[in-house]
């Protein structure tokens, strides 16, 4: 998935890629899409990698947990309604505002190996969860006086201003004015 023990950026598009290919995956359909995509090239199924993987494509924003409200399709109404982990399974993942969805070697053919319906995602309603995110996030991290995290922040906010017509610009001021301290 990545050199050493982090994922690359080419990894988190990849798998961007495949959640784009759906529409929407759950975590697990994706950790098993990816085990799936492993078992084509021959090579050994690392869940933690793959749990590293995913993990990274969250706290990065190329991948966002979506709630209910924002997905429709077969199994939208399997998905918990309201907050949950990104790392339980039954979470709900589309392609955030800091992807550039890329298709891994053998992806195209997902689609006749697992067993996903057709499924689509409400941008309006996802923007509006990913801001929400942003802004918990944002207010988090200046309380833990977490700088790194802040200035990761700031980036996701260009991207999600270019992603979605939503007003990011008070959460950025914000950031940046911690930041600048």
């Amino acid at each position: 998935m990545g050199d050493g023990n982090r994922p690359s950026v080419a990894a988190r598009d990849d798998l961007a890629g495949v959640v784009d290919l759906f529409g929407w995956l759950t975590r697990a359909e994706l950790s098993n899409a990816l085990s799936e995509l492993a078992f084509k090239r021959r090579a050994e199924v690392d869940e933690a990698a793959i749990d590293a993987a995913i993990d990274l494509a969250v706290a990065e924003y190329a991948l966002v947990p979506a709630p209910a409200g924002a997905l429709s399709g077969e199994g939208a109404d399997d998905v918990p309604d309201g907050e949950t982990e990104a790392a339980d399974e039954r979470t709900a993942l589309a392609v955030g505002p800091a992807a550039f969805p890329t298709l891994p070697e053998g992806a195209a053919d997902l689609p006749h190996i697992l067993d996903v319906p057709d499924r689509g995602v409400d941008r309006e309603a996802l923007a509006d969860a990913v801001l929400g995110r942003l802004r918990e996030e944002a207010v988090a991290a200046i309380g833990e006086g977490d700088t790194e995290r802040l200035e990761t922040l700031a980036d996701v906010t260009y991207d999600v201003e270019a992603w979605a017509p939503v007003d990011v610009e008070p959460v950025r001021t914000r950031i940046l004015a911690e930041v600048d301290e």
